[in-house]
């Protein structure tokens, strides 16, 4: 139990130091493509690159004589509802960043660690005293490193504070769902949902240029 705890802190340390540097890359992105364009290929390239993983997991637990979980109704709804707030989330988050920096989007992202303990709060769950003066040093610790000396909100700022929101009921509904279903199914999944609502919505947004967009693959 003990070691599957720290794997489990270990996984997401990693998840966190990929994400924080995918903010940079999200910068640079939409300087030369909307937000929904840039998030549709890179959401989909996800769900293209969990495929052979999950196939090859699969084969591994054939034989080992491990039940392997199916495309259920639990597992398509997961992936649905993930899918969805996590397309909202990184629409507003990558608007966002078209306007302010990196550092100030990184901070105002992670007040979800204040966010889904009021909310868990609210659903009669109480986090206990350690969780919350963590929570506290964190966002104390991000704000110092991310922010520096100044801080002044603009309409970018706005829509990442929201986009905060949302990535809390993504973070909740990913805890509601990952102990019903195989976790990297679910991540596929979700990545296509997001992908392809992004992507018929660039339809609408920006002219499709793939010269541009191959000038983007780093």
């Amino acid at each position: 139990m003990k070691n599957q705890k720290l794997k489990g802190n270990f996984l997401l340390l990693l998840a966190a130091l990929v994400w924080g540097v995918s903010f940079i890359a999200q910068s640079k992105g939409v300087e030369t493509l909307s937000p929904e364009l840039f998030n549709g290929i890179r959401s989909l390239l996800g769900g293209v690159v969990l495929l052979p993983v999950i196939a090859l997991l699969d084969g591994i637990k054939k034989k080992k004589g491990v039940v392997v979980q199916p495309f259920d109704k639990t597992l398509l709804l997961g992936g649905l509802v993930c899918g969805i707030f996590l397309c909202i989330a990184t629409t507003l988050q990558t608007y966002g960043m078209i306007y302010t920096s990196p550092g100030k989007a990184g901070f105002l992202t992670a007040l979800y660690m204040v966010i889904i303990p009021i909310i868990r709060l609210f659903c009669g769950k109480r986090p206990n005293l350690v969780i919350l003066l963590s929570v506290v040093i964190a966002v104390v610790g991000l704000y110092l490193m991310c922010i520096g000396t100044s801080f002044t909100l603009n309409q970018g700022d706005i829509l990442i504070f929201f986009c905060a929101f949302i990535f809390s009921g993504h973070i909740l509904s990913i805890d509601y769902f990952s102990p019903k279903v195989d976790g990297i199914k679910l991540s596929c999944l979700q990545f296509f949902v997001c992908g392809f609502i992004n992507l018929i919505t660039a339809l609408f947004t920006q002219e499709w240029d793939f010269g541009i967009i191959l000038s983007n693959w780093l």
